[in-house]
């Protein structure tokens, strides 16, 4: 089993944009490159905050009609009472089960309460509300659009595996979100990504700078495209342990 993620490990990896992000991960060849990230569905209410690290707290939602009985947010101390067996910071995962959204996942009040017990960010596949007070407490949201009532909002279960912007999300995946949307990060490889988006920024580089110098030519792009190439596929051999 490998070591727990530090609070260093977890900055490091707050370091890089979302893509860069996804870009390592496929040169590890641990999955499809068209799984594991959420879909254009969700999308980050507050594009200029910087990235959103941490470890999924799953939980369904619906406001389309009233619980059977019980508090509406009672769930929310079952929720809070996990966050501490998470290897990490929780963002909070819901899939809102009515179809269409019916209101509202998530307010000031909620997102307040969410930060003051560590959380990061949350994610849902229904909407927000209160926008301008969650931004201004600076907490990272990512939603598929915004609704101005909570309807009969209610948390049905904690801790199951969801399926969000067209992923399964399973409590303690690792996630990473930023204006560009929300991946996971399967953990056995996270320590080895920063370094390996430093070098993968570098090969990028190789083109990036080529395009910014004089005397640009076809030739001279393709020149700079294949050493970026052999650069990034070095790097990827390096990082499978690959002979």
């Amino acid at each position: 089993m490998s070591t727990p993620l530090t609070a260093s490990d977890l900055a490091a990896l707050r370091e890089f944009d979302t893509p860069t992000i996804c870009n390592v991960i496929e040169l590890f060849n641990v999955r499809p490159r068209n799984t594991g990230y959420m879909n254009h569905h969700i999308k980050a209410a507050f594009p200029k905050m910087p990235p959103m690290v941490g470890f999924a707290l799953t939980s369904t939602f619906r406001s389309m009609a009233a619980p059977r009985g019980g508090d509406a947010y009672a769930s929310i101390v079952k929720q809070l009472e996990v966050i501490p067996s998470l290897p990490g910071p929780a963002v909070i995962v819901f899939q809102d089960l009515d179809e269409p959204t019916a209101a509202a996942t998530f307010g000031e009040v909620m997102c307040t309460t969410y930060k003051a017990f560590g959380s990061t960010g949350l994610i849902t596949s229904g909407t927000g509300r209160d926008l301008d007070q969650v931004e201004r407490i600076g907490y990272p949201v990512f939603t598929s659009g915004a609704n101005c009532s909570h309807g009969y909002c209610h948390i049905l279960q904690v801790g199951l595996p969801v399926s969000v912007g067209g992923i399964t999300v399973f409590q303690g995946d690792l996630l990473h979100g930023d204006l560009n949307g929300v991946t996971t990060i399967p953990i056995e490889i996270a320590r080895a990504i920063p370094e390996g988006c430093r070098e993968l920024a570098a090969a990028e580089n190789i083109i990036l700078d080529y395009l910014k110098g004089p005397g640009l030519t076809a030739k001279g792009l393709d020149d700079a495209r294949k050493a970026c190439g052999d650069a990034i596929a070095k790097l990827g051999k390096r990082l499978r342990g690959d002979k």
